[in-house]
């Protein structure tokens, strides 16, 4: 019979299994208790240490034998929210622990009984007790609920193992957005992960504004522009990058480059077919956009550009950029809405919470991390040479319209920065200039939307 203390115990491991889900993880924890004190704790993290045997019961183990300083185990007992697996439970022989106890059972990798029973083989020199089903459909419950996310019920996009994916609720109630989403995981570079994107006004309307925003925005920034787009009678179609906003988030910095984000626009703009399409681009949005005509260019009539760069890597980056960066390395669990709010004192509290959204804890700001670093700066990074190559085609071969709009305030990419793009932008009028703007130009993007409008219309 289990001892009394016993769920008391499987209580502490089922809060490391939360943790695990919350961090992606397949939700398992587990916890090692000696003479009634716990000395090792451990959650699933495979996915997070690209480790195969970073099971909760492995990591809670190491945890106790660091902790006794001793690889034997004798008298401790294991709890565990869900039956071990052969590794574990071999594991467990092997640390000569007293006694395991686990919650529910596993029919299909369960070593202690539902597969096979490796703790009843009298072959073995070592028997551990076993005592199973103990807080079973509390651990049970979060089991299921984490797979039902990703694979139950139809699911059209289910959740791959290395990502994470932000809940609906955040994205509730946020002022100025009310567009239905719209997903994607079915490109080839995708490869399953979900894209989220707003897809607005006719589909056969003369002219189509694609709107891609930096970092750390996402397609809330355009919430000023679009209705504006609209009502002139046209589509609208602004993507959240991967990473960002409510699109998938990868769990991995690493995972992040500029090639393959290029290529998955590349693949969205042929997936939609998007045709006479106003290009409209700021800050990331830029760098990769920017790069997107030269590959079909006849899909595109027209850009809009504001506040953003190429990143060539035979220019020097400017010396805002260079302070952004080192601040994003040095706090990467910097507020995101408190950025927003610091450049732009007429935004409300709610719409600067917006941009915290897609963001709910740190496993969700792979993306944050890994784009400043990612801005090409050396003539062979990734992306510089196609970079230069769209430089090239700005200059010499673009035959549509442009327009630009520059928040004069932005310490990033200000009016310096972006007088040495309009340069090398063919035909590119005077741009537009907003004295009260600074990096996140569209946050006063009515009037640039209405000037937008009329210059494309003429």
């Amino acid at each position: 019979m289990p001892l009394p203390d016993d769920s008391a115990f499987m209580r502490l491991a089922l809060d490391e299994a939360r943790a695990a889900a919350a961090a992606g993880e397949v939700p398992v924890g587990a916890v090692v208790v000696k003479d009634g004190v716990v000395i090792g704790t451990g959650r699933n993290a495979p996915i997070a240490h690209d480790d195969p045997t970073a099971h909760a019961e492995m990591t809670a183990l190491r945890a106790a034998a660091q902790r006794l300083g001793n690889y034997r185990l004798d008298g401790c007992t294991l709890y565990v929210t869900l039956e071990p697996c052969a590794m574990c439970s071999g594991a467990m022989l092997h640390a000569r622990l007293a006694r395991v106890v686990y919650g529910a059972p596993d029919p299909k990798t369960g070593a202690a009984g539902s597969v096979v029973n490796l703790f009843a083989d009298a072959r073995l020199n070592h028997q551990t007790a076993v005592d199973g089903g103990v807080l079973a459909d509390e651990g049970g419950t979060l089991l299921r609920t984490f797979f039902h996310e990703r694979r139950m019920n139809g699911n059209p996009h289910p959740l791959r193992d290395d990502a994470l994916r932000t809940p609906d609720s955040a994205f509730a109630g946020l002022p100025g957005y009310p567009w239905a989403p719209h997903y994607l995981s079915d490109l080839p570079a995708l490869a399953g992960w979900r894209l989220h994107h707003l897809d607005e006004g006719p589909p056969d309307a003369p002219r189509t504004w694609l709107c891609l925003h930096g970092n750390p925005a996402w397609s809330y920034l355009y919430r000023r522009m679009i209705p504006v787009f609209l009502a002139a009678g046209d589509r609208v179609v602004a993507p959240d990058l991967i990473g960002f906003g409510k699109s998938d988030k990868p769990k991995k910095d690493n995972q992040h480059t500029f090639t393959w984000h290029r290529q998955v626009l590349l693949e969205f703009v042929e997936r939609l077919d998007l045709r006479n399409v106003v290009l409209v681009v700021q800050d990331w949005g830029g760098l990769l956009g920017l790069t997107l005509p030269m590959a079909a260019p006849g899909r595109y009539r027209g850009l809009l550009v504001m506040n953003t760069t190429l990143g060539t890597g035979d220019v020097p980056l400017s010396p805002g950029f260079l302070a952004w960066r080192e601040m994003c390395a040095s706090k990467p669990e910097f507020d995101v809405g408190r950025l927003f709010a610091r450049g732009n004192p007429q935004m409300s509290e709610a719409e600067c919470a917006a941009y915290n959204a897609p963001f709910p804890d740190r496993g969700h700001r792979a993306a944050l991390r890994a784009f400043p670093p990612m801005v090409p700066e050396h003539p062979d990074s990734d992306g510089a040479a196609v970079s230069r190559q769209a430089r090239d085609f700005w200059r010499e071969r673009w035959q549509g319209e442009s327009l630009m709009a520059i928040g004069q305030q932005d310490p990033v990419l200000g009016e310096p920065v972006m007088r040495s793009l309009r340069d090398q932008i063919r035909g590119c009028p005077e741009p537009l200039l907003l004295p009260q703007a600074g990096h996140f130009v569209q946050e006063h993007g009515e009037s640039i939307a209405q000037a937008a409008v009329n210059h494309f219309s003429r």
